[in-house]
């Protein structure tokens, strides 16, 4: 039994983990306790030396003094601040207005903000709590399908997930030692694609099934001129001019500064078009010029905020200026500002913003703490090496192993949320894909679509919980859930599609820097004589053009004008270089 137990430590040791899991125990504890009692075990059974353990303290302070995992205070203390300042209802409000014409418009509306929401506060719990409260009854008014708006609703929410600046990209950044920026680079076309999806599966509704996402009726418009004229044309006006404004820019700053990458100039044009059409705005409603419409004033107002947060967040890390924490940072004040300028800024506010971002960040720590305990000695047991074997030998190959890897993490998430998985599972299966070749970025931002599924899988869902605690009445629990399933097939369609076509997460390709050097090294034979002497190397280094190294062959004199440092390699001990 004895022999069975060392021969089998590592897998033992892992099922102990899923059965304390799935008992209810605290995830934190139960890593921390399942790694102190298998240390123990093998101490025990000669498998560990004591010293071990020793290296948890080094190995605690490491994860303290991270500067990734900074980041997620500042952007979950963003998040926070934004969702009470408003903002979220001001969009809602306006892009619903904007869309409201169309069918589905207050469904694209959804999906729209919470892409914008998911670009400011990085939070799921704020988007699917402030769409809900917002949107869900107003879509329920005007005769939109119970399931579809609560999924739109929840599945818009867990956009948070992927579009940066995403908890879970800095967590995989870290668990995977890779920059948060390139993290963040990687998953955002992969983001707007799945915010596309979702888009793209309420148009097939409007044309398939219109009467689940009816137009919004006439009396429900407010944002129309007096003379009942939408705006629209004024504000396509408005757009058409900062597309110009921005390509112009682009025009003569990319030929100014032709050292700059196409999308650091994209960033750059597209926030010098912005901040005009902000300024022509603004002329416009204090000199009371009358050239936009109502709709676009408000449009313009209300978009180029959160815009702006976008761009000191996310722009300033894409382009380098700022760090991810630095941004995390700069956001964190953004977002104090803007709750100002809208007059939400309270002592209330900050205290409960702080209180929830300090129950967070120790939620993280001690997760990660936890999880530190038990990768210690299921290293030490050689746990790494089974995981290794176990997925290295699947049929497939590369192939075989991330749709096995896909498979476990989508059927774990129906029980663990996305920090246990990626606490858990991503240091015991990234070293295996590295070893297989694969680019660790590309394979965390994969996983971290695939952890989307977590939020949305009925029926332990958090972004299910968090709408149903403000859904109405008449919105059953099983409303909930089957309208999330659909979108739970479109996050898994993204996962195979990024498998298929890996090119749709930027990774940049480095340039192997790593010089392939020779070294050559000739030595003199010795003496047959010499045979049974201290064949030590003498190793002489002279600079002396005129040192000659004896040697047991007696070597030609040296050129007087040879410079060359000699390496003279001699097993003869009595050798002595020459005194000059």
């Amino acid at each position: 039994m004895e022999q069975f137990i060392i021969a089998n430590l590592a897998p033992i040791m892992f099922g102990a983990l899923v059965i304390f899991l799935l008992s209810g125990f605290p995830v934190a504890f139960s890593l921390a306790a399942n790694g102190l009692f298998f240390g123990l075990v093998g101490i025990e059974l000669g498998l560990l030396k004591p010293e071990l353990l020793q290296a948890l303290p080094n190995r605690i302070f490491g994860i303290m003094g991270s500067e990734n995992l900074l980041a997620i205070p500042f952007f979950t203390f963003m998040g926070l601040i934004l969702e009470r300042s408003g903002m979220a209802e001001d969009l809602l409000d306006t892009i619903g207005q904007l869309f409201g014409p169309i069918r589905g418009g207050v469904a694209y509306a959804v999906i729209f903000v919470g892409a914008l929401l998911a670009a400011t506060t990085g939070v799921v719990a704020a988007s699917v709590i402030s769409m809900g409260l917002i949107s869900l009854p107003v879509m329920l008014r005007y005769g939109y399908d119970k399931r579809l708006a609560s999924g739109v609703i929840a599945a818009s929410g867990t956009l948070a997930q992927i579009i940066p600046p995403s908890l879970v990209l800095i967590v995989m950044a870290d668990q995977l030692g890779k920059s948060v920026g390139d993290m963040y680079k990687a998953a955002f076309i992969p983001g707007l694609m799945l915010t596309a999806m979702y888009a793209g599966y309420v148009l097939a509704l409007s044309i398939f099934k219109p009467h689940h996402v009816p137009a919004l009726p006439l009396e429900a418009r407010n944002l129309r001129e007096p003379n009942g004229d939408s705006g629209a044309t004024s504000l396509l006006s408005l757009v058409v001019g900062t597309v110009v404004v921005s390509y112009a820019f682009s025009l003569l700053w990319g030929a100014s500064h032709p050292q700059l990458k196409s999308d650091e100039l994209g960033i750059y044009s597209g926030a010098a078009g912005v901040a005009l059409t902000f300024a022509f705005a603004l002329a416009n409603r204090h000199l009371k010029l009358g050239l936009l419409s109502r709709m676009a004033e408000k449009v313009v107002f209300v978009l180029v905020p959160p815009l702006a947060l976008i761009f000191l967040v996310l722009g300033t890390i894409f382009v380098g200026i700022a760090t991810p924490t630095e941004g995390g940072g700069m956001g964190a004040l953004g977002a104090i500002i803007l709750a100002m300028l809208n007059g939400r800024l309270s002592w209330s506010l900050l205290k409960q913003a702080m209180n929830s971002t300090t129950r967070l960040s120790c939620f993280v720590m001690f997760i990660l703490i936890g999880s530190t305990v038990f990768a210690l000695v299921f290293r030490g047991v050689d746990g790494d090496l089974w995981v290794e074997h176990l997925l290295t030998s699947l049929p497939g190959g590369v192939t075989g192993f991330l749709i096995v890897v896909n498979i476990m993490f989508f059927v774990l998430a129906f029980f663990l949320d996305f920090f246990e998985l990626a606490f858990i599972l991503v240091p015991l299966v990234g070293p295996v894909a590295n070893k297989l070749g694969i680019d660790l970025v590309w394979f965390g931002v994969l996983l971290g679509v695939n952890m989307q599924t977590s939020f949305m899988h009925p029926p332990f869902g958090f972004a299910l919980f968090y709408l149903r605690s403000v859904a109405p009445k008449e919105v059953k629990t099983s409303d909930i859930y089957w309208g999330a399933i659909p979108f739970v097939v479109i996050q898994v369609i993204m996962v195979a599609l990024i498998i298929a076509f890996p090119h749709l997460v930027s990774v940049e390709k480095k340039v192997d820097m790593d010089e392939q050097i020779e070294l050559k090294i000739d030595a003199p034979a010795s003496e047959a004589g010499k045979a049974g002497d201290d064949s030590t190397p003498d190793l002489n280094f002279s600079t002396d053009s005129e040192a000659g190294a004896k040697t047991t062959g007696g070597d030609a004199a040296k050129k007087d004008d040879d410079t060359t440092p000699e390496l003279n390699f001699s097993t003869d001990t009595d050798t002595e270089p020459k005194k000059k």
